[in-house]
């Protein structure tokens, strides 16, 4: 980092204390993680540390009950941490979304229209956007009566 940046990290600013409260938690998820089983070390997050008060994002609703039954021992594994804790809480977090393909439509373009399309882009410098897009046009489309 820069010189400037770290004097400016450095000082009493609210960008310092959110860099030591988000480093705080970093050292949190960190003694979280080997405390609970295989099937939820994934699954679960630290999510905040407000007044002694830490609050746990679960994935889903089955893994927050799974750690709700394990409070009273995740409660004395921090305080073995030299984290003393008043109380946990638990919150369901939105599980990630899973990555949809996009489904695209077959484009039916008659046989003239991708002649006269084809024409036209050829008429286009060869480094046009509008050429490359007429030309990828043409490519993914088909004629009535020939399949895609």
């Amino acid at each position: 980092m820069s010189t400037l940046l770290h004097r400016f990290l450095g000082r009493d600013t609210p960008l310092a204390r959110l860099q030591d409260h988000a480093a705080r938690l970093g050292r949190m998820q960190r003694v979280l993680a080997p405390a609970l089983p295989a099937q939820c070390a994934n699954a679960c997050h630290v999510a905040n540390l407000k007044e002694d008060v830490l609050t746990i994002s679960a994935r889903g609703s089955a893994v927050a009950v799974r750690l709700k039954q394990m409070l009273p021992s995740l409660l004395d594994h921090f305080a073995r941490a030299g984290y003393p804790l008043q109380r946990i809480q638990v919150k369901v977090g939105l599980s990630e979304p899973s990555p949809t393909r996009r489904i695209s439509e077959a484009r039916i373009i008659s046989s003239a229209a991708r002649m006269q399309i084809e024409t036209f882009a050829a008429s286009l410098p060869m480094d046009a956007p509008l050429r490359a897009a007429l030309e990828t046009l043409v490519r993914r489309s088909s004629s009535p009566g020939l399949e895609a």
